[in-house]
C-alpha cells in the first residue's frame, strides 16, 4: 500500500492522471466519482450509462461545468475530448473499452450481460478490467481470466465489496501457517428467498435504491454470489447448499463455525458461510492452529482461549476502495481476487410456479433467487447458473422452491454471456478444471 500510495502521489504531483472508464453510474459509480475527485492520481473521466443524465450529473456535482462534459456515441470524439482535459459521457458501454486514453475499466452495472460483454471487449482492447459485479464473475471469470492473462491484462473483482475486503484476511492467515476453517461475511437480515422488487419497494424508496437491486440483497442472491467468489478463489465449500446463515454474533462466531468434531455445526473442514447476528458490515475468518507455543502466544495476544480464533474486518467500503484494485492492476498488475478454480456454483431457483412459455426476469426479480451449491452438486443436479437465466423461456412446469434444470428452461441464444458460458463449460470439460 505504501509503493501504492508513493506512485498515486507521484502522479498528482506530476499531472499524470490515472485515467478510468466507469460502466454504470448508480449509487456505488456515482460515489466512486465523487471518491476518484479527492484521490491522489487518479480520475474516472469517462461514464457508461444507458441513463447519461446519471454520468452528467456525477460529473457536475465534482466542479465540471457544462462545457466540459462531453455526451458522444463516437469512439473518435470521446478520444479528442479526453486529450483536451475533458470529460465523457455515453449511453453506449461498447465505447468505452474503445477509448485508447482509457487505461483502465470499472463495470459496475450487476448485470452479467453486459459485464461479461464489458470485459470481454476491455480485454481485447488491451485494457485492465475491475469488476465491482461479482454476478458476471462467478458466471464466466474463469474464463474472463484466461483471456486476461494470455493479453498481458489484468482483470480481476473488485476491492471493497465483501470477497475483496475477506480474501485479505483469509491471505494473512494463511501466510502465517493458520489453517484456515472458514471464510465468512455478516447479513445484516435474514434471508427472505421469496422476495419480489414490489415487497422490497418501499425500502428501496426509502433508501434511494433500486427494488430490483435491493430485491437481490433481500432475497440471498448477493450473498450466494459473494461467497461464491471466495469459494472459487479459495477452494472453500459451502457446508450444505445455501450455507447455513445461522444467527451468530461476533464473539461466538469462533465456537459455532467450525467443524462439528468440535462442537460447531460444519461438515466439511473448510468452508464459506454467512451470519445473520451482529456481524454485518463486516467480513471474517476463523482459523485454529496445532501448535500448543502458538495457542499460548495468541492467548497472551488477546486473541481467545482457542483452539479456533477470528479475525474480523467490521467494514467493507464497496465501491470506495474500488480505485485502489484499479491503482494496484494498472501500476503493479496485480489482482485483487479472482475465480482461479470452479468450485461453487450459484444456481436458479424458482421464487413462484413457473409456466410453460414464460421468459425468466433474471436476478433481484419475481422469478428466482440464487442458491449456492459445491459445483459437482450443481453439475449432477444439470442446474442452471443464476447469471444466465435471464430471458430462458420455460419448458416445463417449474413448482416454487425448486431448482431450475437445462430440461426445464430454453437459454436465450442470442445472450453473449449465455454463449460465453458455454464455451467456458467446454474448456474446462477439456482441462478438468472442474472441481471434484
Amino acid at each position: 500500500m505504501h509503493n501504492l500510495l508513493r506512485e498515486l502521489e507521484r502522479r498528482e504531483a506530476e499531472k499524470e492522471y490515472l485515467q478510468v472508464g466507469l460502466v454504470g453510474c448508480g449509487q456505488m459509480g456515482s460515489g466512486m466519482v465523487n471518491l476518484t475527485h479527492k484521490m491522489p492520481g487518479l480520475r474516472i473521466t469517462a461514464i457508461a450509462d444507458l441513463e447519461v443524465e446519471r454520468g452528467i450529473r456525477a460529473f457536475k456535482e465534482v466542479g465540471y461545468d457544462e462545457a466540459d462534459i462531453v455526451v458522444t456515441e463516437k469512439v473518435d470524439e470521446a478520444q479528442r475530448a479526453l486529450e483536451r482535459g475533458k470529460v465523457v459521457v455515453t449511453p453506449s458501454a461498447h465505447l468505452l473499452p474503445q477509448v485508447g486514453m482509457l487505461a483502465a475499466l470499472v463495470e459496475a452495472t450487476g448485470s452479467p450481460e453486459v459485464g461479461a460483454q464489458v470485459a470481454w471487449q476491455a480485454i481485447l482492447n488491451g485494457k485492465n478490467v475491475v469488476m465491482l459485479n461479482v454476478e458476471t464473475d462467478v458466471t464466466v471469470g474463469w474464463i474472463l481470466k484466461r483471456l486476461a492473462d494470455r493479453a498481458g491484462v489484468v482483470y480481476t473483482v473488485s476491492a471493497g465489496d465483501e470477497p475483496g475486503a475477506v480474501i485479505e484476511l483469509y491471505r494473512f492467515a494463511k501466510a502465517l501457517g493458520f489453517q484456515v476453517v472458514c471464510i465468512g461475511k455478516g447479513k445484516n437480515n435474514p434471508v427472505d428467498f421469496f422476495a419480489t422488487p414490489d415487497t422490497c419497494r418501499e425500502e428501496a424508496l426509502r433508501k434511494g435504491m433500486n427494488p430490483k437491486m435491493l430485491c437481490a440483497f433481500v432475497d440471498g442472491t448477493k450473498t450466494m454470489v459473494e461467497m461464491a467468489e471466495v469459494s472459487n478463489a479459495t477452494g472453500a465449500l459451502p457446508d450444505i447448499p445455501g450455507m447455513h446463515g445461522a444467527r451468530v454474533d461476533v464473539p461466538d462466531l469462533p465456537r459455532v463455525y467450525i467443524p462439528k468434531r468440535d462442537g460447531g455445526i460444519f461438515e466439511r473442514d473448510f468452508v464459506v458461510d454467512y451470519s445473520t447476528g451482529k456481524v454485518a458490515p463486516g467480513v471474517f475468518v476463523i482459523f485454529t492452529t496445532d501448535s500448543p507455543h502458538l495457542r499460548q502466544d495468541l492467548k497472551f495476544y488477546s486473541m481467545g482461549e482457542g483452539p479456533y480464533y477470528i479475525l474480523y474486518r467490521p467494514y467493507h467500503l464497496c465501491s470506495f476502495e474500488t480505485p485502489l484494485s484499479v491503482a494496484k492492476a494498472c501500476f503493479f498488475g496485480e489482482p485483487t481476487i479472482n475465480s482461479i478454480h470452479f468450485h461453487s456454483e450459484v444456481v436458479a431457483v424458482a421464487k413462484r410456479d413457473l409456466s410453460p412459455g414464460q421468459f425468466i426476469d433474471g436476478i433481484g426479480g419475481f422469478d428466482v433467487f440464487g442458491k449456492i451449491y459445491t459445483a459437482q452438486e450443481a453439475k449432477s443436479l444439470h442446474a442452471v447458473p443464476i447469471g444466465v437465466v435471464h430471458h430462458a423461456k420455460v419448458l416445463r412446469p417449474v413448482a416454487k422452491g425448486e431448482v431450475l434444470t437445462s430440461q426445464d428452461v430454453a437459454l436465450d441464444e442470442d445472450s453473449f454471456v449465455v454463449r460465453l458460458r458455454k464455451l467456458q463449460d467446454m474448456v474446462m470439460e477439456s482441462d478438468g478444471a472442474w472441481s471434484s
